[in-house]
């Protein structure tokens, strides 16, 4: 059986989590003031015990003990006795209230050492007074009205009793003697205080709560509804997000993100658009030159039939770089890499580009010092050149001249393109090597092409690990560069 999913807005959550993190608090207060009181306290008073007694057995030859143990009786409240192996007290300090070794007679503290000596000459014994005083009997309707009940029996005392040497060679034994008093005056004052502050704390988390849930789920629930209508396609809408700086920042990314889908969004009509007009003319020629030669036997000649051979190898190349960049950037296109002439490569593409233009006036020259040899896809590096050689041709200028120039550098070669055209104006130059973007739309180009070229040169750059760039000028060209290890 799958589990349950519940989802709890941030508003909740918020609240819950403060008013849980209230309520361990609470807890936590209950547990150490309360529950765990009395044991914290028998703890800290046999601390002061074998404190105590290191204190004493450290300075048992000291001439000036008499001081220290008074001392320590006074400031830890207890008894302090040093006795003999019969019993027999040396030394006493301390009036403690319901102290037993006080009361203890010779014999009993000479069974006590004793005991001790079996112990591995250390001892520390509980004793309950219920069970000394036994022969204390309480009337239980000795007093009239609401009387507390006698309560000593809860009572304890600790005995810790050790072995030494003192300064005379003799084997003597310090006992200490100690009341753990009942914390039952100290519980209920506690617990009352606890009362109040355990419903003030509730109160007061719960509504501090709901307020900084209030507080930051509203920018949130604001940015949810933004981000809905942008879901629905409205590019326009803003995000807004106060208050907090991961909120603000998400806004902000949030914002960006819907300006780049709007952006995208028109540059894909554009492409449909431009995909669509690309190939509508050469369709519409090969289908009415067909016609012709089918309706009129004199139009079935060479030149008719060149028309539709060009216009479809026109469709093929539309087609074509639609999929090589699509290919390049889904990255499931792998390079064929070989050592070869780039030199003589580049020198035969613009040779055949000569050949093809000549009746048009176009020029293509080739500046360069040595040949380079480079290590590469020969097939996408020559269709790069070959994409930024036909972009250089539609945009040139009146002068119909194109410059190619190859120069080597630090163990690099730049391929750069020159043109005399119009140039790119400086907001445009980021955009150009977008799959989508087309700078002059109503431009006619002198060779075949489908606007994506600059793209594709990007990708096949990139899958060599290499770089390009443009430098551009209105009125002044523009450069077009590339640049591969050798």
């Amino acid at each position: 059986m799958k589990g349950i999913s519940i989802n709890i807005s941030i508003k909740w959550k918020i609240f819950i989590f403060l008013l849980g993190f209230c309520s361990a608090l609470l807890v936590l207060l209950w547990l150490f003031q309360v529950v765990f009181l009395e044991s914290f306290y028998k703890n800290i008073k046999i601390k002061e015990i074998n404190s105590s007694a290191a204190a004493i057995i450290k300075n048992i030859e000291n001439e000036d003990l008499p001081e220290l143990i008074e001392r320590i009786a006074v400031a830890n409240d207890v008894c302090v006795e040093v006795v003999l192996e019969n019993g027999m007290e040396l030394f006493s300090s301390g009036i403690l209230r319901d102290g037993i070794i006080q009361r203890m007679p010779p014999f009993e503290k000479a069974v006590l050492f004793k005991k001790t000596e079996e112990k591995g000459g250390e001892l520390l014994e509980y004793y309950r007074h219920g069970d000394i005083y036994q022969d204390r009997v309480y009337e239980e309707n000795k007093f009239i009205g609401r009387i507390p009940p006698p309560g000593i029996e809860r009572q304890e005392t600790i005995i810790y009793a050790k072995v030494i040497t003192d300064n005379s060679g003799r084997s003597v034994m310090l006992l200490l003697n100690s009341v753990i008093s009942p914390v039952n005056a100290t519980v209920t004052t506690l617990r009352t205080q606890l009362y109040y502050v355990t419903g003030f704390m509730i109160i007061f988390s719960a509504l501090l709560a709901f307020v900084i849930a209030k507080r930051v789920s509203q920018p949130i629930e604001r940015i949810n509804e933004s981000a809905k209508m942008l879901a629905s396609g409205n590019y326009e809408t803003e995000f807004h997000g106060d208050g907090y700086k991961e909120i603000s920042e998400l806004s902000e990314t949030l914002n960006y993100t819907a300006k780049e889908l709007s952006k995208v969004e028109g540059l894909r009509q554009e492409l449909i658009a431009n995909i669509s007009h690309d190939l509508r003319t050469p369709l519409t020629l090969i289908g009415g030159y067909a016609e012709a030669m089918r309706d009129f036997p004199d139009e079935s000649n060479a030149e008719n039939a060149q028309i539709i051979v060009d216009e479809t190898r026109r469709l093929t190349t539309l087609v074509n770089d639609v999929l090589d960049i699509s290919k390049l950037q889904a990255g499931v296109q792998s390079l064929q890499l070989s050592n070869y002439n780039l030199t003589e490569s580049i020198k035969a593409t613009i040779k055949r580009m000569n050949e093809m233009l000549r009746t048009d006036g176009y020029t293509i020259k080739f500046l360069y010092d040595c040949e380079i040899y480079i290590t590469a896809d020969e097939t996408k590096i020559s269709q790069a050149f070959y994409n930024l050689l036909i972009n250089a041709v539609n945009y040139t200028g009146k002068d119909k001249s194109v410059v190619v120039r190859q120069t080597a550098d630090s163990g690099k070669v730049k391929i750069e393109v020159i043109d005399s055209g119009e140039g790119i104006s400086e907001e445009d130059l980021p955009y150009i090597w977008d799959r989508y973007y087309k700078l002059d739309k109503t431009h006619k180009r002198a060779v075949a092409g489908t606007g994506l070229g600059l793209s594709i040169v990007k990708s096949i750059i990139d899958l060599h690990d290499g770089e390009y760039g443009v430098s551009s000028e209105v009125k002044r060209g523009s450069v077009f560069w590339f640049v591969l290890k050798i």
